[in-house]
Formats: structure tokens, C-alpha cells, sequence
């Protein structure tokens, strides 16, 4: 199927960018085409990952310190932007 892609600004926590760019390289396909997958199967309410890919997200997550869980995301406040640029 031919799609036209544009370019996003999205910002996202910086540990879950970091699992989902591991998981990307690990399934080798690009972190766009991954975020495609996981939307669209949410879109239709369908599990994206199998029980396997789920273990190996559960490896990504404790290797990066992700410690959040789909109940935090509407809870999820940014730090101040002074903290922040301080981590870089």
C-alpha cells in the first residue's frame, strides 16, 4: 500500500524513547514504522506484541530504568525545562 509519511515533532519520556528504539533496532524496522504498528493495532484494539516480543520489551524496560505503566500516562507531569536541559 502506498502512504504518504510527514515528519513529526512528538515529544516522549526520555527512558520509554529509549526501550522503543532498542525494540526497533531488535525487530529491524525503524522506530516510525514501530509506532505505526503499535497505533494501528490499538486503533483496532488488538495486542501489538506477542508473548515474546512482551518479555523482550520487559528485558528493554528494566535494562533502561522504565518504570511507568500504561495507569501513568495521564499522570505524567514534565519536569521544569532548567532540570531538564541539566540531564543533557
Amino acid at each position: 500500500m502506498t502512504i504518504e509519511r510527514i515528519q513529526t515533532g512528538v515529544r516522549l519520556e526520555k527512558r520509554l524513547v529509549k526501550v522503543l528504539k532498542a525494540l526497533a533496532e531488535y525487530r529491524d524496522m525503524s522506530m516510525g514504522d514501530l509506532l505505526e504498528g503499535i497505533v494501528l493495532h490499538a486503533f483496532e484494539g488488538r495486542a501489538p506484541f506477542s508473548a515474546e516480543t512482551l518479555a523482550t520489551i520487559a528485558e528493554l524496560k528494566r535494562i533502561y530504568g522504565l518504570d511507568l505503566a500504561a495507569a501513568d500516562s495521564h499522570r505524567l507531569v514534565e519536569m521544569p525545562k532548567s532540570e531538564n536541559e541539566s540531564e543533557k
